[in-house]
């Protein structure tokens, strides 16, 4: 009888979690590879659920419960409070609705207290240091950089340990050579102390920002985010190599004047040394020179052939290649450079030398060009003085340069703040397709159209109480918080569900309206709280951050559950009853005009 009873209701919510949390599985982009894996895994448990509710728990009750006799329930005093709560509210229907109304429309107001990003910033123990030295230094002088910003950071109470690294490994323009090195890049993995002995990450690296600003010559980049790279970071276009340069100065002046932005750097290429190569045509073709011919003679001269072009020294496990070139000072040397031999069309003796057709000089130049789009690009990352992405995202945006933007220069968001937006995107459409696959099953489940509605209901209810929940955690509108937004939206469909399913049961058995919803009410309130208290206590230990993990990821998600059930919980149990007759009455009086055809015509023959 008691599997018979809450079948539907368990059928019901199965398919309605299926249906809430099976959608998020198809999000595409970077957010999708998040999403994809949660929803497959709660979709599948959660039917295995409906399996050992209808199979395993109905077997095991018949053996292992044992009858109880002459068992008398008693009532409680909260329970006739309770009831007394709900007769009066139904007795005051429209009243409650508009209390109702006013309470959702103050929990929006809400989001305005919310910051803003993709994934919270963590809180592990460890973080890093980039070093970015101009392209034309030594080995030597990145070194002793990096030592120098090792020696300050290492004086800093909450640093237990550094790695420094130096130099890099950079692939040359040739997809067949052994690569290169970058002798001007250096990086500092740093380990921080326990969290219970030391402040938030967030306010370390802003020390270090202060401090490595003092060292100078180089290029400091602080951070280490699980989310990406760190801080807001949008790319600049344009066609206009010095038009880009100016806005990207200009942008990166007032930027640095808004109090909520930390530092702030650019991929924008240092400048280095590089050697000027302009040809003479009339004498090219006078002497049967090319360009190639030009560009291959000074290539090999000062930094060697390729390598599938290299004799090898044969080992007896491995080949080197024997790289033949000049030695570093006759490569500052232009009149030598303007000595070499290239080939040429002449008869043999007459040899040509570079400085006979092309004019040599040394001057400075960007170290690489950054194209985005077909277009050149420089990339501007801005780290948060203090708070969330979202609000400076905001704030760089409304600055200046922003707002009158040239017609040339494009603004591309990437990074977070493009992850963000995407988040907040396919969460909308994820939660849509949500709500309307909840509704069909629910219209199929029950035969009706209208009492749907009633338990879709609970999903604005539990909005205001997760609102609530972050304020309260200081937590952000991130991905967690969205995650424990859909699990929010299966568990308050849930509890309306259970009232309604056994109210219109109640109706069907012969009792009137007002008593079946007590009913419903008397006999289904205390499971609804069960399970509420047993998913909020569940997630009290993520929210207080109990355990040696980080729960700054954890904390939004259980900040939003644990508020929206309680409001969603103690606000269904009052206000769901109510709307059941909103739409009851409704329901009449749709019946009066929309009768089935010939429904009138076969009462009348009987």
């Amino acid at each position: 009888e008691a599997a018979d009873e809450i079948g539907l209701a368990v059928v019901a919510t199965t398919f309605t979690l299926i249906a809430v949390f099976l959608p998020t599985a198809f999000m595409g982009g970077i957010v999708g590879q998040f999403f994809r894996q949660f929803g497959w895994t709660a979709a599948l448990s959660i039917f295995a659920s409906l399996m050992v509710a209808r199979l395993i728990t109905p077997m095991m009750a018949a053996y292992i419960l044992k009858p109880e006799k002459k068992h008398v329930e008693k009532q409680s005093a909260l329970m006739d409070w309770y009831l007394k709560v709900v007769s009066w509210t139904l007795d005051h229907r429209w009243i409650t609705i508009g209390a109702t109304l006013v309470l959702f429309v103050a929990s929006l107001a809400l989001v305005k207290l919310l910051p803003t990003s993709f994934i919270p910033d963590n809180d592990i123990d460890q973080t890093r240091v980039a070093i970015e030295l101009t392209p034309d230094v030594a080995l030597a002088d990145t070194e002793r950089v990096a030592a120098l910003a090792s020696e300050r950071i290492l004086a800093m109470p909450e640093v237990t340990n550094i790695f420094t690294s130096v130099g890099e490994a950079q692939a040359t323009m040739d997809s067949s050579s052994s690569g290169g090195k970058a002798e001007n890049i250096a990086g500092l993995d740093i380990v921080l102390a326990p969290r219970a002995e030391r402040g938030s990450k967030q306010e370390i690296e802003r020390k270090m920002s202060t401090i490595l600003a003092e060292v100078p010559g180089a290029r400091f980049t602080v951070g280490l985010s699980s989310g990406g790279e760190t801080g807001y970071n949008f790319s600049l276009t344009s066609t206009d190599p010095q038009l880009l340069e100016q806005t990207v100065q200009q942008m990166m002046l007032e930027i640095r004047e808004l109090p909520s932005a930390g530092a702030v750097t650019s991929d924008r290429s240092l400048p280095r040394q590089e050697l000027t190569v302009t040809p003479n045509r009339l004498a090219m073709a006078d002497k049967g020179v090319t360009t190639q011919d030009i560009a291959t003679t000074l290539r090999v001269a000062t930094v060697g052939d390729y390598e599938q072009r290299l004799s090898k020294l044969n080992l007896d496990t491995r080949q080197i290649p024997i790289v033949v070139r000049l030695p570093d000072i006759a490569k500052q040397n232009v009149s030598q450079l303007e000595g070499l031999y290239v080939p040429s069309t002449l008869p043999a003796g007459q040899g040509v030398r570079v400085g006979e057709v092309a004019t040599l000089d040394f001057g400075t130049g960007p170290a690489q060009i950054s194209r985005l789009d077909r277009e050149r690009a420089i990339s501007i990352t801005v780290q948060p003085a203090n708070g969330e992405l979202g609000d400076l995202v905001q704030a760089v945006k409304s600055i200046p340069s922003m707002q009158q933007l040239p017609a040339s220069i494009t603004i591309i968001d990437q990074g977070q703040a493009e992850n963000m937006a995407e988040l907040f995107s396919g969460f909308v459409i994820a939660m849509s397709v949500g709500v309307v696959c909840i509704l069909g099953v629910l219209i199929l489940l029950f035969g009706r159209i209208l009492q749907p509605f009633t338990i879709l209901m609970a999903l604005p209810l539990s909005i205001g109480g997760a609102f609530v929940g972050l304020v309260i955690t200081n937590s952000s509108l991130s991905m967690p918080s969205m995650i424990g937004f859909i699990m929010l939206m299966g568990i308050a469909t849930k509890n309306s569900i259970l009232l309604v399913d056994y109210a219109l049961i109640a109706q069907r058995r012969g009792l009137t309206r007002f008593e079946a919803i007590i009913d419903a009410c008397r006999k289904r309130a205390r499971p609804i709280i069960m399970t509420t208290i047993a998913m909020g206590a569940g997630m009290l230990p993520l929210v207080f951050g109990w355990g040696d993990a980080d729960p700054t990821f954890r904390r939004p998600m259980a900040a939003a559950v644990l508020g929206g059930l309680v409001t969603s919980t103690l606000l269904s149990l009052v206000v769901i009853p109510v709307v059941y007759t909103l739409m009851d009455d409704l329901s009449g009086w749709f019946s009066k005009w929309l009768k089935p055809q010939g429904k009138g015509h076969s009462t009348t023959n009987q």
